[in-house]
C-alpha cells in the first residue's frame, strides 16, 4: 500500500449540461482546492506503509536499501525522479523497486504528469498487483482527469472499474501493519473503500449509468463525516437524472454547506431541484 500527500480536487456543473459536460467542469474545478485522489487526511498512516519493512531490508542488498533511502529522503521533486530512475536503472529486481515506483508514481501525480503517472502505477502494480494505495488511487484518477475524446477512453474506464473492483476485494484481507493501531488500521481501510466507491461512481457517471453511479456514491459518502464535495454534486446529478428530485435536493443542500468552489452550484442546483418536486 502507499500513496504520498497531496492535495487537489472539487469540480462541478449544472444538471441541465449533458454529462459529459458536467464532469469536464467537476474536472476544472477540482485543480483549484484539493491535492489528493484519495488521501484525505491518513497521509501519516500511508507514509508508515510505505517504510521498509524488515523483509525487504533483509531481502535487500544493503546499497540498495541506502539508495532506497536516499530516494524517499530527497525532499526536492527533480532529485527525487533522478534518485528513483537511477535506482531502478541499477535494481530493476530490488525488493524494493515496487515503492520507488509508488514514489515516483507520487512525484507525477503532483506534477500532474500523467504519463508518466501510468508507466509507473503500472510498473508497481506489475511488480505488486494487490498495492491498494496504487489501486485506489490510478482508478480513482482516470475518471477525473478523463477525456471522451480520447482513442482509449472506453477502455481507460473498464480499467478504472476493473482496478477499484479488485481494491475493494483486496482491503479486508490486508495485514495491520506494527506501525498502525487498531483504529487507524480500520480508519485506513475505511478511507480506501470510500475512495473506491467514489471513483466507481464517477466511472459510472461518465457512463450516464446513473442508476450505478447513485448507488456507489451513496456508499462513499453515507455516514462518511467529511464526504467529497464533488460526490455529493455528481450524487445530486445521478439523483435529479433518475428523477428522484427530494433525494437530489438533499444531496445538493450537503453540497452546498461544504466551503469551497463548489459551494454556490450546489445551491443554485439544489433550487432547480426544488423546481422539480410535483406538488
Amino acid at each position: 500500500m502507499r500513496l504520498a500527500s497531496m492535495e487537489i480536487a472539487v469540480r462541478a456543473l449544472a444538471v441541465s449540461f449533458a454529462a459529459t459536460l458536467v464532469v469536464a467542469a467537476v474536472s476544472q474545478a477540482q485543480m483549484g482546492q484539493q491535492a489528493t485522489p484519495v488521501v484525505s487526511g491518513t497521509d501519516s498512516m500511508q507514509t508508515e506503509l510505505h517504510m521498509l519493512t524488515d523483509v525487504q531490508t533483509q531481502k535487500a542488498d544493503p546499497k540498495e536499501v541506502n539508495a532506497y533511502k536516499a530516494f524517499y529522503k530527497a525532499d526536492e521533486p527533480a532529485k527525487k525522479i533522478q534518485l528513483g530512475n537511477d535506482f531502478l536503472q541499477k535494481y530493476p529486481k530490488s525488493p524494493l523497486a515496487e515503492p520507488v515506483d509508488v514514489g515516483l508514481m507520487n512525484i507525477y501525480y503532483a506534477n500532474q504528469d500523467w504519463k508518466n503517472f501510468y508507466v509507473c502505477s503500472d510498473n508497481a502494480l506489475a511488480l505488486k498487483p494487490d498495492d491498494v494505495d496504487v489501486l485506489t488511487t490510478v482508478g480513482w484518477v482516470i475518471p477525473h482527469f478523463y477525456h471522451p475524446e480520447d482513442a482509449d477512453a472506453d477502455s481507460q474506464l473498464d480499467k478504472a472499474e476493473k482496478l477499484e473492483k479488485h481494491a475493494i476485494e483486496v482491503i479486508p484481507t490486508l495485514p495491520k501493519p506494527a506501525s498502525l493501531s487498531d483504529a487507524q488500521f480500520a480508519a485506513l481501510k475505511t478511507q480506501k473503500t470510500i475512495q473506491a466507491h467514489s471513483a466507481l461512481g464517477l466511472v459510472y457517471f461518465r457512463r450516464e449509468d446513473y442508476d450505478n453511479s447513485a448507488k456507489e456514491l451513496q456508499q462513499s459518502t453515507k455516514n462518511n463525516p467529511n464526504p467529497d464535495q464533488t460526490d455529493l454534486f455528481v450524487l445530486g446529478v445521478d439523483l435529479q437524472s433518475l428523477k428522484r428530485y427530494s433525494e437530489a435536493v438533499d444531496a445538493f443542500n450537503q453540497c452546498g454547506q461544504i466551503a469551497g468552489g463548489m459551494q454556490d452550484r450546489c445551491k443554485q442546483s439544489a433550487d432547480a431541484a426544488k423546481k422539480q418536486i410535483a406538488p
